[in-house]
């Protein structure tokens, strides 16, 4: 079961999602307490999540380089 791709084993994946669930604390933090500086950072942090998600995929630290190195390893 270690083996299976596609199930988070990537730092891009991982960096990507944390920013995003901070993102959305911030947000719900803002929307509950009717804080708009709260809400935007975490809009701005979602959005900052994504766009490292991506580049990180793209300058390899996806789930397909992540793969090759462990595949090699073993």
């Amino acid at each position: 079961m270690e083996d299976e791709i596609g199930h988070g084993h990537s730092v891009a994946a991982w960096s990507g999602v944390g920013i995003l669930i901070l993102g959305s604390v911030f947000i719900a933090t803002g929307q509950f307490f009717t804080i708009m500086w709260c809400t935007w950072l975490g809009v701005a942090l979602c959005v900052v999540g994504v766009i490292a998600w991506v580049v990180l995929d793209r300058i390899g630290y996806g789930e397909d380089q992540h793969a090759a190195t462990d595949h090699q390893d073993a």
